[in-house]
């Protein structure tokens, strides 16, 4: 089949998991038989090729701003996608969900719509927007063929508030460990001596709450923490200058903290694979793609306790108490970083896990059961 994938920022997957996801299943619909083409924002994605791993790249413009973005990104994508007789179009973010009556109306597409998290309540919002992604999950039953949510606690919201059938297909989490090398040295780390974010560092994924608790944590340890312990943030975000300054000084002057920017491939595996533990620290959203990866590198994973995290962890995890923020989670480090014993456990059990319940074929499966006629498609996925 002639597929497309639209809404994202485009790949190579350099910004979050739902580039992530459209790099992992495109690439397998490609290596299956069916053509793929994904809409890069030509202001965003510097690769200039016109394939990437056997994908075919449109470079479409957009309004670079907080607001439009997105939108503007996808319409024009919508309108390039009219003249190329896709079977089907994949289309990411809820945000976009009032578009999908472009190829719905137009063209003879099969729409199938990924709402991700309820995106109105990430505090970047002001009233407008928050009114308008209110709006956009309203529209994505009645314009989508078929929504898709990564999470099931995601799926009871739209069954519930919108009375909307949806499918529920998590995140894959493929990943091969990566020995310490390079990238450990560049920052100054050591394998098993650090704590570990990852995500976009903007105010509703908190990542203050780890920088607080580890100077609570270091406060208190009375000369019985690894003095060599660190504590690393991978990520960035645009639009977030504010929150990202405000973090950074949070930190300032202390060398154990250590932010690394944007990583991607192999740095990223790199650092995923040695750290001590991994905590998420995200208030919103559904299943996060950092976490799910994380598990399946192998780490002792702590979430802030939010019913999708926990979803996410089942029993293969800890929580801490996301309403108390940065005090509670500097107890649960504060337990786990003394006893060895129970990371090592804890990142077996993240490990076994991850390989059971997360594999991008496996959500290719589920995402290539969406391309059949009406009602088929549900009828062989697994229930709700």
């Amino acid at each position: 089949m002639n597929l497309a994938l639209i809404g994202t920022r485009g790949i190579p997957a350099a910004y979050s998991g739902f580039e992530t996801c459209v790099e992992n299943l495109g690439l397998r619909l490609v290596q299956r038989g069916h053509q793929v083409t994904v809409y890069n924002r030509a202001h965003f994605i510097r690769y200039r090729e016109s394939t990437y791993r056997g994908m075919r790249l449109v470079r479409v413009p957009g309004i670079a701003t907080k607001h439009l973005d997105t939108i503007t990104h996808t319409a024009a994508s919508m309108l390039h996608a009219l003249t190329q007789h896709y079977d089907a179009v994949y289309v990411f973010i809820a945000g976009n969900a009032p578009l999908c009556l472009i190829p719905r109306l137009l063209s003879r597409s099969r729409v199938i719509i990924n709402v991700d998290g309820l995106d109105w309540r990430r505090r970047k919002w002001g009233r407008a927007a928050r009114g308008y992604l209110r709006w956009s999950e309203r529209t994505a039953a009645r314009l989508a063929h078929v929504v898709v949510t990564d999470s099931r606690r995601v799926q009871g919201y739209y069954r519930e508030q919108y009375r909307a059938d949806t499918v529920f297909i998590p995140y894959g989490a493929d990943v091969t460990p990566q020995p310490p090398g390079d990238v450990l040295r560049r920052f100054g780390l050591e394998p098993g001596r650090y704590v570990l974010f990852v995500g976009r560092l903007v105010p509703e994924n908190c990542a203050h709450h780890l920088v607080d608790a580890w100077h609570m944590l270091r406060a208190q340890s009375d000369g019985g923490l690894d003095p060599n312990l660190k504590c690393v943030i991978v990520g960035d975000a645009p639009y977030a200058d504010d929150f990202i300054r405000s973090l950074k000084d949070r930190a300032a002057g202390d060398p154990s903290v250590v932010f690394t920017g944007y990583q991607f491939g192999p740095a990223y595996g790199e650092l995923s694979s040695s750290a001590a533990l991994f905590v998420e620290t995200s208030e919103v959203g559904g299943t996060h793609p950092a976490l799910v990866e994380a598990m399946a590198y192998g780490n002792c994973v702590v979430v802030n306790d939010t019913p999708e995290n926990q979803e996410t962890i089942g029993d293969a995890g800890f929580c801490y108490r996301g309403e108390a923020g940065a005090p509670s989670l500097a107890e649960r480090l504060d337990d786990l970083l003394y006893r060895p014993d129970l990371l090592n456990e804890y990142r077996q059990r993240a490990r076994t896990y991850a390989v059971t319940h997360y594999s991008w074929d496996r959500v290719t499966d589920q995402y290539e059961q969406l391309l059949l006629p009406a009602g088929s498609a549900r009828a062989i996925l697994p229930p709700a």
